[in-house]
């Protein structure tokens, strides 16, 4: 995302004009600069209001009350403003760092140093902002690594094109209604996949125990989503527990307020202090809270790790690239996401270094071992069964929306066989990898590159069709072109979304198209809980209804808009539509029974 002048521009003033065509808008970047130098006298009135107020004048205290509140505001503003210039100025000036790209009168040599250096620049451009961002993460070995691991990601990712959030908004909204035009083609691998008669049976076995395990990967959450889940008694069911001095049966290793968590995870599981055999919420990057506890209900020893909650679980997400994993199985590929690798070795070393799970197998050594996840916790879950399945060859794991960038091809079709995947709807997280992110910026350069109206009214349509639907034959004007089979004639120069010099925009010719990023595919077999009918509406209040099918990892090849892509991957979301889904299917007795969100 490189902040050009065109990308300033175009932010500033989308009335004027097309997001591909600024010329009505060339005069905003020196009326930008005119802005910028104003901002010097008023900080300079806004220290001057700041002292004369710290002297405390004797004036009537509502005309004291109102300088304040201006002072205040004024400050706000001021401040607000520096980070953002800080976080978003391109000290490149929008010189893209694409392996395609570089001026004709070079040769090969100079051109490739010159690449070289933009793409460093580029990298140091983004690893500043992103440790302006994460300021209060640390700098420890792990946070520098994931810092640069980040800032490549972005660099690459954002190298050869010229957006604001304000375009990728416009894009998204014309994707959502082409989308909603024509019906999606399924790939030819879910046409024919059709499953056997035994998955069909053993999808409400399966379902019953998704269902079950849910609860252990919400409880990893600790207090915060249970109070989310219970806004009016959730503070004072755990309140007690914050302030609790009992000491469970077994060692508990936390960190702080660790009985608010457990008193959270108590009430969301329904153990006692006695089944728990350790819990930890130390919370590092590439170093995921987890627990383990004793489920006498299905005889297990659940392995819990938690999701995303922290800037520190951010940036293990970030941190895409592939890196092989020491196995101990017969399969070729043993390649997987390298920061969700790493915190799945951190949890593996904990449970068997530290003597974990030999504490729990010997007071329960019958039992088997589960790992179960949501989210990052789902990802780290998977690699961890992986790691453990030569000395546990009975595990189970259950991953709840995990992400799709996680697994080499043969680790995918091998971990079909003791894991098991759960998607809800069009949770983005499941089809988010990079692959999936690069066919997603195509397509919304392709669209915006097709659109004839102004942003501002691209987004005022989108916004209501969002909240409110319609049809989307209402809006042809700015889908106009969208049907093409190509973008191969991009703009040049300053009207360009492209920034590198390629003469054509080559679908292959993708910077992420390397082999530190390539495919990765979600764990094991997956159920899809699938929405019925037409997609729902932000601000539709009918009950949504799922059906529950086994499904290809192909169905989730590609990032699909809706209203619900974010809130279809929130725990307590999936929750109840677990338990709609197992209450609908039970009367039915394994049919293909709707339920009720």
């Amino acid at each position: 995302m490189i902040w050009s002048s065109r990308a300033s521009l175009s932010c500033s003033c989308g009335c004027c004009g097309t997001i591909c065509n600024p010329g009505p808008r060339k005069a905003m970047p020196k009326l930008l600069y005119v802005r910028l130098a104003l901002f010097l006298p008023e900080t300079v009135w806004a220290s001057v209001g700041a002292v004369w107020v710290a002297n405390d004048m004797q004036c009537d205290r509502t005309v004291m009350n109102g300088i304040l509140a201006t002072v205040v505001v004024s400050w706000i503003i001021i401040v607000s403003a520096a980070v953002t210039i800080l976080v978003v100025f391109d000290p490149l000036g929008g010189k893209a760092p694409h392996p395609s790209a570089g001026p004709s009168h070079l040769d090969a040599q100079d051109r490739g140093q010159l690449l070289s250096g933009l793409q460093t620049a580029a990298t140091s451009v983004w690893e500043t902002r992103v440790k302006l961002l994460c300021c209060c993460v640390g700098s420890d070995v792990h946070a520098r690594a994931a810092f640069s691991s980040s800032a490549e990601l972005f660099s690459t990712y954002f190298s050869d094109t010229d957006l604001v959030p304000s375009d990728i908004a416009a894009g998204l909204a014309l994707l959502h209604q082409q989308q909603d035009v024509g019906a999606t083609q399924e790939p030819d691998e879910v046409a024919s996949h059709c499953p056997g008669p035994s998955q069909e049976a053993d999808l409400d076995a399966e379902l019953e125990n998704c269902q079950h395990f849910m609860q252990f990967a919400a409880a990893a959450y600790g207090w915060p989503l249970f109070v989310y889940r219970n806004p009016f008694t959730g503070l004072c069911r755990v309140g007690g527990d914050c302030c609790r001095s009992q000491a469970p049966e077994y060692d508990l290793v936390g960190g702080d307020q660790l009985h608010c968590h457990l008193g959270s995870i108590l009430h969301t599981t329904g153990l006692q202090y006695r089944d728990f055999i350790h819990v930890s919420f130390h919370d590092k990057v590439y170093e995921l809270p987890f627990l383990v506890a004793l489920d006498h209900r299905k005889e297990a020893v659940v392995v819990a790790v938690r999701g995303t909650m922290s800037l520190q679980d951010i940036l293990t997400d970030l941190s895409a690239e592939s890196e092989p994993l020491d196995l101990a199985c017969e399969v070729q590929d043993c390649s997987a996401h390298k920061g969700i690798a790493q915190a799945a070795r951190y949890i593996h070393r904990r449970l068997i270094s530290d003597g974990i799970l030999s504490q729990a197998f010997s007071v329960a050594p019958e039992y088997r071992l589960v790992l179960v996840g949501h989210s990052l916790g789902a990802g780290a879950a998977a690699l961890l069964a992986l790691m453990l399945r030569d000395t546990h060859p009975e595990l189970r794991c259950y991953a709840f929306s995990p992400p799709r960038g996680l697994l080499s091809k043969s680790l995918h079709e091998y971990s079909k066989s003791f894991v098991v995947s759960l998607v809800l709807g069009k949770d983005v997280i499941p089809r988010l990898s990079m692959p999936n992110l690069e066919d997603l910026k195509r397509r919304i350069l392709r669209v915006i590159a097709h659109c004839n109206k102004p942003k501002y009214q691209i987004l005022l349509h989108g916004c209501w069709y969002e909240l409110f639907g319609g049809s989307p034959d209402n809006f042809p004007t700015e889908l106009d072109g969208g049907e093409q089979e190509g973008l191969t004639q991009p703009l040049l120069g300053e009207q360009s979304l492209l920034t590198h010099w390629s003469p054509t925009y080559n679908c292959g010719d993708s910077p992420l198209e390397s082999p530190k990023y390539p495919p990765l595919y979600p764990p094991g077999r997956i159920i899809h809980l699938e929405e019925d009918g037409a997609p729902g509406r932000l601000c539709d209040c009918s009950a949504a209804r799922y059906r529950a099918t086994w499904s290809h990892e192909a169905r989730f090849s590609k990032i699909l808009i809706s209203p619900k892509m974010l809130t279809d991957h929130m725990p307590d979301v999936l929750l109840r539509a677990l338990d709609s889904v197992v209450a609908a299917r039970v009367p039915a007795q394994g049919g293909p029974g709707l339920a009720s969100v």
